[in-house]
């Protein structure tokens, strides 16, 4: 079986190879570590435990830090090691867990993933979310690795998309040794993808765990100082921003100058690779883009009118969400999944969100319920959709005291869902030391 899923990458990279080409010449991905990606990892001696953390970006990474951190302070004789698939996320990476080895995970072609294995030699692996491909899935478990998902969340979508290759689908999530999933939900649909239900449990999110609780954070006043934001004028910041998102918020900002003519509008695009596109429409619009690239820490820009401020750095976000009245969490307006909104909660700051958080469900349904959220239940193929976000954008900048109330509904919210990282370490060393004595649940493939 595993050659016959290695002919069916080798086809789809034939098919892929003029995308990938045009993007690392236009966008310089996957241009670095063609080593690594095809298994040639440093290579570890043995380890009584060494665990294999991977995290696919930042956003993983992100959500996962706690977890690792909490290992390491209960077992610290235990070894570990993080793999990334993207540059922003070995970044990240490297910059929280310098003193790990922080490697580039392979290509899930059979000869690459043996060949990582052979080095790592990890003696459990855990992935982050639904970072779950079949050949690292099912060569682990064929070495009586292992394999297990923490923070797990599984879409309807891919559920519908891995029905097409069902038989593979599934041998693949019967490989798994445990699940941890965010909600009932996710969890459901890795049963009925295969993983048998003894081997899931419902943890929560972790990421309400990561939510760090702050009012102030380190660099947000040098920031706001560098780049001209005045603390005395209403700043709304819209984080995570998608395509198509930030031209709707650039019209709902001119509506909203009417009424509040002093109004600091921060854009902070999701991917660095739009961060030129979205310097260029700000500035189409007539307005001066002001970013923060070019307005490092120690410099400092008067604040001025008919401006948009860009936050296109890397790292960053959270200390741009301190100095904002409202924050818009981007991804949400047009159908591409959302973005993280605990972290937003977790500052106290008023969460606006668009119609598309099918990621974050169950957290938007916990904040709904707490009235920690405003939903604008219209997208971006609609002209009313200008309408709909100045008004609500609007709602809240002129009634701080009912923003403020919502900011703080939200971080109670954060509070009361804390504790999936305990959970969840409790149950990987519980697999770990019981992985000692009974071989895990491995499929039917013969070892090379």
């Amino acid at each position: 079986m595993r050659w016959f899923v290695d002919a069916c990458y080798l086809l789809a990279a034939v098919l892929l190879s003029p995308l990938v080409a045009y993007r690392a010449i236009t966008l310089g991905k996957y241009r670095q570590d063609w080593g690594q990606r095809r298994g040639w990892l440093p290579e570890l001696g043995p380890a009584a435990r060494r665990i294999w953390f991977h995290a696919v970006s930042v956003g993983e990474i992100n959500a996962v830090r706690g977890l690792i951190q909490a290992w390491r302070l209960r077992e610290p004789q235990s070894e570990i090691v993080i793999s990334c698939t993207t540059d922003t996320g070995l970044a990240r990476a490297r910059e929280l867990f310098g003193d790990l080895t922080v490697v580039r995970y392979p290509l899930d072609l059979s000869r690459f993933v043996d060949r990582a294995l052979d080095r790592i030699r990890p003696t459990m692996i855990v992935l982050v979310e639904l970072e779950v491909w079949y050949q690292f899935v099912t060569r682990a478990a064929a070495r009586g690795i292992p394999v297990a998902v923490v923070n797990g969340r599984l879409s309807e979508r891919s559920v519908r998309r891995l029905a097409w290759v069902r038989f593979l689908a599934g041998r693949m999530f019967r490989s798994l040794a445990w699940v941890g999933a965010q909600d009932e939900t996710y969890a459901e649909r890795f049963r009925r993808m295969g993983v048998p239900p003894e081997r899931v449990r419902v943890t929560s999110s972790m990421k309400w765990d990561t939510a760090e609780l702050a009012d102030h954070l380190p660099g947000s006043e040098a920031l706001a100082q560098a780049m001209g934001i005045d603390p005395a004028q209403p700043t709304w910041v819209c984080g995570s921003t998608g395509p198509d998102e930030e031209a709707v918020i650039i019209k709902a900002r001119d509506r909203l100058v009417r009424d509040h003519p002093g109004l600091q509008v921060v854009l902070v695009p999701r991917k660095p690779e739009r961060f030129e596109e979205v310097a260029a429409l700000v500035r189409r619009r007539g307005l001066r883009c002001v970013r923060r690239s070019e307005s490092p820490d120690g410099t400092r820009r008067e604040p001025a009118v008919n401006t948009v401020f860009l936050g296109d750095t890397m790292g960053e976000l959270r200390k741009i969400y301190t100095l904002a009245d409202v924050v818009f969490v981007g991804r949400t307006l047009a159908p591409m999944g959302g973005s993280d909104m605990m972290e937003v909660a977790a500052l106290a700051k008023p969460v606006v969100v668009g119609p598309h958080t099918e990621n974050f469900v169950d957290t938007v349904q916990r904040l709904a319920e707490a009235d920690a959220i405003r939903i604008v239940p219209i997208n971006v193929s609609r002209t009313e959709v200008v309408d709909a976000l100045a008004r609500t954008i609007g709602d809240l900048l002129k009634d701080r005291q009912v923003a403020r109330a919502q900011g703080l509904a939200g971080r109670q919210v954060v509070q009361r869902n804390r504790g999936a990282i305990e959970r969840t370490l409790n149950a990987l060393v519980e697999i770990l030391d019981r992985a000692k004595h009974h071989a895990p649940p491995t499929v039917d493939e013969e070892r090379p």
